[in-house]
């Protein structure tokens, strides 16, 4: 048995990889992969049997694999973003809550006969959505703007607040096992709570000082981090039984709203980290089910998943939207999207163990049920949600728009001239006074790195389905590309080469397949566009005609235009690009450089001159012509002498 422990873990690290591989490919939330890649290798196959293989290890590896989880979801909680959301979001994240928790709480004691103890546990574990199961369905439903953004936040926020309110729920149900009589158990779970909140929020503070005065080198700060989680934890629970949940999720919030303290990279570090517990710990949790249990629930579970579907949902959204300028259609899709995941699969596995440890023989009850639910709401919803949205009519308009790589005075023109045909244009750069400088002109901007974890979760790409890569440097431009292929497709990436790539042999050039099309023509580099620019080049529209083709549009501008997009009455936009063969049709606008506009304007006054003067010549010859004619007429009207 002890030779097939390291065998059996990298046939757990590799089914989970594949997994998250599958989800990525097909754009669904990974969950279900590992869901059902745990189930076959559990229940069905009995390949896997979690307990015999980490035996007494099992629960302190689930634990601590929750508590990161807790702790770099409560990282993303920043309080000004929450003071930010008005109206609907803050809404949903407590009064919609709580009408959610409550439906649920009586639905499950009603229907499972639990006590009202464990089924407050379970509506408080319902409550959470979270991003990772949200954010993917998103892309395949792309839901308008309003409703996309709503589903974003909540899922964001709902993280961590949720998972206080389990931890808060899950406090109380054991300190009052822990003593006789209510004041006994409002002494014990006030003692968790003071303990969470002091041991919390002191190592919070404690790690910000560390890392803000930089007593730690760059490279250990993830492990300082990793390491403090792991001691607040555990000296937590030491001190008050089941408060370490509590102080890592507390924890976590006080360093995410810490002026001055940059955590990005210790977020991304966590958000790696924790696909790899999450890839593990689903496989491993579903594996620990039973299939007599989930047949012994009957087809309950499937009336309690209405009841969460068409009841305590659409209650808490349109209780939460009151007053709000959402339309009826945007409320019932907001009403049918809510599928659970992260926390309330990990939590529920780990609460069930230590309330039957308490004694509470219906706790086994809470992973099945919640494993059923959570398969229920993401199959359902991910196989309906898009269809619905397309009949409601919410969905979003055809994704034309362009995330560009770069909001340099090159990308500013170009978002203008797409502005003016009402293309969505978002700018996107880590440099501030780029971005500033794009807010003055009034375009789109976001301030940031467009491939970090950040804007996977927050970049709102609603009608956007192109990335246009105009950053001079030709690695971030490839990068970016090889990033949002997966999210567009090969087809929609375009670059605009840097001087430097032209210079490059064969074999040195990145393929098409990587940094996606050469956008308008490959003597366009970004230095010589720059460069044109600077030197009173414009940016212009033209349409085309019946009488005025594209072909007559190339004649008369031969040599001095150079075609970058084009628009059609309806908004699509075509993407010039080199070795193209696109042909504009009559009522079409193409957008082009003009890269000579003064000799242009020149040419145009020479030749209407000339126009001109041809015809005073015409005149004058007219004229000569006809005063000959009269006077041969008046000459021969004269008597013979």
């Amino acid at each position: 048995m002890n030779e097939s422990i390291p065998l059996m873990l990298a046939l757990i690290g590799l089914i989970g990889f594949a997994c998250q591989w599958i989800a990525w490919r097909v754009r669904l939330p990974a969950i279900l992969f590992l869901l059902a890649a745990g189930i076959i290798m559990g229940p069905f196959t009995g390949v896997l049997d979690p307990d015999a293989l980490f035996g007494d290890l099992l629960f302190p590896l689930i634990s601590l694999s929750v508590a990161v989880i807790l702790f770099e979801g409560s990282l993303t909680l920043d309080f000004d973003e929450i003071r930010a959301q008005k109206g609907v979001v803050q809404r949903l994240v407590i009064i919609g809550a709580g009408v959610s928790w409550v439906l649920v709480a009586l639905a499950t004691h009603y229907l499972f006969g639990l006590s009202w103890e464990l089924s407050v546990l379970f509506g408080a574990l319902t409550v959470v959505t979270g991003p990772t199961v949200v954010v993917p369905m998103l892309r395949t439903v792309r839901p308008n703007a309003a409703i996309a953004n709503i589903l974003r936040w909540e899922g964001i926020l709902i993280d961590p607040i949720g998972a206080l309110f389990v931890v808060v729920v899950y406090e109380f149900i054991i300190s009052q096992g822990q003593a006789s009589g209510f004041s006994h158990s409002l002494v014990a779970f006030c003692k968790i709570i003071g303990v969470g909140s002091v041991l919390g929020i002191g190592g919070g503070a404690a790690l910000s000082v560390v890392l803000k005065r930089f007593w730690v080198p760059e490279y250990l700060q993830n492990l300082a981090t990793l390491s403090s989680v792991f001691v607040v934890f555990t000296v937590a629970n030491a001190l008050a039984h089941e408060s370490g949940l509590l102080a890592v999720t507390l924890m976590g919030m006080w360093m995410a709203n810490q002026k001055n303290l940059h955590i990005s990279e210790i977020l991304n570090f966590k958000e790696d980290l924790t696909v790899v517990l999450l890839s593990g710990l689903f496989i491993l949790l579903a594996a620990r089910l039973q299939l007599p249990e989930i047949l012994a629930l009957g087809f309950t579970p499937l009336v309690l998943l209405a009841v969460m579907q068409f009841v305590a949902r659409p209650a808490s959204v349109w209780a939460s939207a009151v007053g709000s300028d959402l339309t009826w259609q945007e409320k019932s899709l907001l009403s049918w999207i809510a599928p659970r995941g992260i926390v309330a699969a990990a939590v529920s596995a780990l609460f069930a163990i230590r309330l039957e440890d308490a004694g509470l023989e219906d706790a086994g009850v809470l992973v099945p049920l919640t494993f059923i639910i959570i398969v229920g709401t993401v199959v359902l919803q991910s196989a309906t949600s898009r269809p619905i949205a397309r009949w409601l009519g919410v969905s979003a308009k055809r994704p034309e728009g362009f995330i560009v790589v770069g909001a340099n005075p090159i990308a500013r023109r170009i978002a203008q001239a797409l502005g003016k045909h009402k293309v969505r244009v978002l700018l996107t750069d880590s440099n501030y006074e780029n971005i500033k400088n794009a807010r003055m002109d009034g375009l789109e901007t976001f301030y940031g790195d467009p491939l970090s974890d950040f804007a996977e979760q927050r970049l709102d790409l609603d009608g956007i389905g192109r990335l246009l890569a105009l950053s001079p440097e030709r690695n971030k431009n490839t990068v970016a590309g090889m990033h949002y292929r997966n999210e567009f497709g090969a087809t929609k990436i375009y670059t605009v080469q840097t001087s430097a790539e032209t210079k490059l042999s064969e074999k040195h050039q990145q393929g098409t397949e990587k940094r996606g099309y050469i956008a308008f023509n490959d003597e366009l580099t970004y230095g010589k566009l720059a460069s044109l620019l600077a030197r009173g080049a414009e940016i212009r529209s033209t349409k085309m005609t019946q009488e005025f083709s594209f072909d007559d549009f190339k004649a008369t501008n031969a040599g001095n235009v150079i075609p970058m997009f084009s628009v059609d009455p309806e908004g699509k936009v075509e993407v010039f690009v080199d070795e193209g063969h696109f042909v504009p049709e009559p009522g079409w606008n193409v957008i082009s450089l003009f890269k000579e506009v003064e000799s242009v304007e020149e040419a145009a006054k020479a030749k209407m001159a000339k126009k001109a003067e041809k015809a005073e010549k015409v005149e004058k010859a007219e004229k000569a012509e006809k005063a000959e004619k009269t006077e041969h007429t008046e000459q021969g009207d004269k008597p013979n002498p």
